[in-house]
């Protein structure tokens, strides 16, 4: 599945845009690699943000086939949440 889709049916970013906006920006990566839009999520991978001086990473547990509003499985476990106090 698409990083910016997953990114939006997870609840990670609220929107879809947003989500792309942030891969183009570069404050999303997947495995420690900067990530793009359309790069393509794997079981197992950790996707980290950078959203302001808030930093999370998150492990992937579930690609639905078919994302639905009834989908309560969770998708991802958060590995890391840390805010810097720079």
């Amino acid at each position: 599945m698409r990083l910016d889709k997953y990114l939006k049916i997870s609840r990670l970013i609220k929107r879809r845009t947003v989500a792309k906006e942030l891969a183009d920006s570069g404050v999303v990566s997947i495995n420690g690699k900067k990530a793009k839009p359309a790069d393509e999520l794997k079981l197992g991978d950790v996707i980290g943000l950078r959203l302001g001086r808030r930093e999370i990473r998150a492990r992937v547990i579930s690609i639905p086939d078919k994302p639905g509003k009834g989908d309560d499985q969770p998708m991802y476990e958060i590995v890391l949440d840390q805010k810097s106090d720079d």
